[in-house]
């Protein structure tokens, strides 16, 4: 028997493994994520105001592989904030029905809560909202889950936004100086699936996306998939794999089967052979 787990919690997963464990059921495990984007002063800005839109704002923001923790080159971070901005000013927010909506409203009202609840905390800690921090005012939407894309700045990693999942159209941007820094702010977390790589060094590219502890990392890009690519994370983003010929194995099990081909009597049965 297979059990497998949509995109969820670790402490979902913990009670999956534990109701497994007398049927020795095999668990494939996709969870959540709190996945960093990092973007170098060498990137093409417009692309990296672009992925981090869709890593935030696709999807209402209810994607496991959400970039939620931006982290972003200390002279690039106004531009990119700026950018950003100019981009969420043409978000459409609405009926997920309506071909022009870009932003539909969340799963459940729980999660509009958790959205509130972690922004006053983040301020709190000394976070600024740059747009956004509120469902939407639009009297049409007001008996749907909206909320409004938005954007954080912080002042370090030690802010709400940065460490809890809210499943929302919330990003959270943090500077950093050099390339140390910004790859242990992005390994500085529970999770592991997804990650993001903004810069148009090559060789940066593949040093920085090496050692990003993560199932995933896109590189000037966000949020593409394939059929062909496995899918999955590290920690307590879970275990196993989806798509790719990497998730057919977890189906197979492997058989060994040894052929004495000798004409000779077998020897020793006290010597391992």
């Amino acid at each position: 028997m297979w059990t497998r787990l949509p995109s969820g919690g670790p402490d979902a997963a913990r009670h999956v493994v534990r109701n497994s464990a007398n049927s020795f059921a095999v668990t494939s495990l996709e969870l959540g994520g709190k996945s960093p984007i990092i973007v170098f002063d060498d990137a093409d800005l417009e692309s990296a105001a672009n992925g981090l839109i869709a890593g935030n704002f696709g999807a209402s923001g209810q994607s496991c592989v959400a970039g939620s923790r931006g982290f972003i080159q200390r002279s690039i971070l106004p531009e990119i904030i700026k950018r950003v901005e100019a981009k969420a000013k043409n978000i459409v927010i609405g009926n997920p029905l309506d071909s022009a909506t870009h932003v539909g409203p969340l799963c459940t009202k729980a999660q509009v809560d958790r959205i509130k609840d972690t922004l006053e905390k983040a301020v709190s800690q000394g976070a600024t909202i740059r747009f956004g921090g509120h469902p939407p005012t639009d009297a049409t939407l007001a008996g749907g889950n909206y909320f409004s894309p938005t954007l954080v700045e912080c002042p370090h990693t030690d802010i709400e936004t940065q460490t809890v999942e809210m499943f929302g159209p919330v990003m959270s941007l943090v500077a950093f100086d050099t390339e140390e820094e910004a790859i242990a702010m992005a390994n500085d977390s529970v999770y592991g699936l997804g990650s993001g790589v903004f810069t148009q060094n090559l060789a940066r590219a593949h040093r920085v996306s090496q050692q990003i502890r993560s199932g995933i990392c896109w590189v000037n890009t966000y949020r593409a998939i394939s059929p062909m690519a496995p899918f999955g994370g590290y920690n307590q983003s879970g275990y196993g794999r989806e798509a790719g010929s990497e998730s057919v194995l977890q189906y197979t099990r492997t058989k060994t089967t040894w052929i004495n081909v000798s004409a000779e009597p077998m020897a020793n049965p006290f010597v391992m052979r």
